[in-house]
């Protein structure tokens, strides 16, 4: 494992691992770190070189100076960053894997460097949460807003509660591992946060999007029905397929690794 201690690689705890002859980017989603892919890790490293990093609103990063919530109010700005991270590596182009929010601001980076990706992997990825006219993203506005009320009177009982709604039962460790990373996240980052992701809407730059993308789903996921997925696939204007990982929730890479590796492995050619 190499830590990288150039200015933006250090300030986002920028890791590569393996010494495969392509590379992967792995990014993660609202709430978590770096750390929801240590699963499925030791089968990526023996394919890839595979590119770690944390958010700036993440726990893990330790200069909260990091995060501005007004810079932060709307994907374009995590695009920036992702596209300046991969620039300071001198990364080769490489396959980008972005969880829930990630796969948004992977879809607007590859719009802006093309270049940088040779496709997009979208795990439980959503261009819009709030349902519009014949679109179903899987809350009304007043949903949306009864989560940010209670993230942000009272942080500590959502970020318990919360997990056990989005990640499989059947997996405790999980669920606590989610609750773990949500309390290390600063609270006054959250509400902003968390308003960015969940009224955002980018369904726009479908359209845009000329990489091949997999879009892997899982068969029950509270947060992005799987009408969201076929939605995405109609629209993105590369070449793109839906993938189903057969397991309740928002993590396949945590609740179903080795099905999700076996998803994964099956469009990109490689063996678990």
């Amino acid at each position: 494992m190499v830590a990288l201690e150039t200015s933006l690689g250090a300030a986002m705890n920028a890791k590569i691992v393996g010494t495969g002859g392509e590379t992967m980017v792995l990014a993660h989603g609202f709430g978590t770190d770096q750390s929801v892919w240590d699963k499925v890790l030791p089968c990526l490293t023996q394919h890839y070189q595979v590119v770690l990093f944390d958010w700036t609103f993440s726990g893990a990063v330790k200069d909260p100076n990091l995060f501005d919530p007004l810079k932060y109010s709307s994907y374009d700005s995590f695009a920036d960053d992702l596209i300046a991270l991969m620039d300071e590596l001198r990364l080769k182009p490489s396959v980008f894997v972005g969880h829930s929010m990630s796969g948004m601001i992977g879809c607007i980076a590859s719009i802006k460097r093309p270049q940088l990706f040779t496709r997009l992997v979208l795990v439980a990825a959503s261009p819009r949460y709030i349902n519009i006219d014949d679109y179903e993203g899987g809350f009304d506005e007043a949903a949306i807003d009864g989560i940010i009320s209670s993230i942000e009177f009272n942080y500590d009982n959502w970020a318990s509660i919360f997990p056990t709604l989005v990640v499989d039962s059947s997996d405790p460790a999980s669920v606590e591992h989610l609750k773990k990373c949500l309390k290390r996240m600063r609270h006054e980052f959250v509400v902003p946060l968390a308003k960015t992701v969940f009224r955002s809407d980018e369904r726009g730059i479908l359209d845009k999007v000329t990489k091949p993308c997999t879009i892997i789903q899982t068969s029950n996921d509270i947060v992005v029905p799987g009408s969201v997925a076929d939605y995405m696939q109609e629209r993105i204007k590369g070449k793109s397929t839906v993938e189903i990982v057969e397991t309740n929730g928002h993590f396949p890479q945590l609740t179903a690794h080795l099905e999700f590796l076996a998803v994964l492995g099956g469009v990109l050619g490689f063996e678990i």
